[in-house]
């Protein structure tokens, strides 16, 4: 597996990918965090022209897509029931979806992401069980509660390898 930027190109094998993952998370008991097409095409194009959206592709397929930048995520400024491990400059990996069946592919995408910033932010829906437990199983500890700009409430997570308490 490689990792490579998202072109235009990209997008509908990208939309294709969000909509098998929003079924899954129905399926596994979310079925609120990805409500009917999110991510919208418009946020997708918006995170392929920022150069943030990235895919992860196995022998020329590709196989899942995230976006992943460096600097501050807004979101992540007020912490509730915990705190960062630190205050370090961090990485952030947003709306990670991999190919129906696929084995493997978010957990390539998370370590991709790590070696890029060694401090690295995530978060996800209370629901959605099977991505907390992957970023357990990858080294990613749970935080706190943070809330979206629309006032949702996302569980934070975060992998450093600076493990001082902010």
């Amino acid at each position: 597996m490689e990792i490579r930027r998202s072109t235009i190109n990209d997008i509908d094998e990208i939309l294709k990918i969000f909509e098998g993952a929003r079924k899954f998370m129905k399926a596994s008991g979310n079925p609120k965090q990805w409500k009917d097409s999110y991510p919208e095409r418009k946020l997708i194009e918006s995170d392929i022209y920022k150069n943030i959206s990235y895919l992860c592709v196995d022998e020329g397929k590709i196989v899942g897509t995230f976006v992943y930048f460096e600097g501050i995520e807004p979101d992540y400024a007020e912490i509730h029931d915990g705190q960062w491990l630190n205050d370090e400059p961090y990485g952030v990996v947003h709306r990670i979806a991999s190919a129906t069946g696929k084995r493997g592919v978010a957990t390539y995408c998370l370590n991709w992401s790590f070696e890029q910033c060694r401090n690295l932010k995530i978060d996800t829906h209370r629901d959605n069980i099977p991505m907390h437990n992957l970023l357990i199983k990858n080294g990613f500890h749970r935080c706190g509660i943070i809330y979206l700009e629309n006032g949702e409430e996302r569980i934070a997570y975060q992998k450093s390898d600076k493990q001082s308490v902010a």
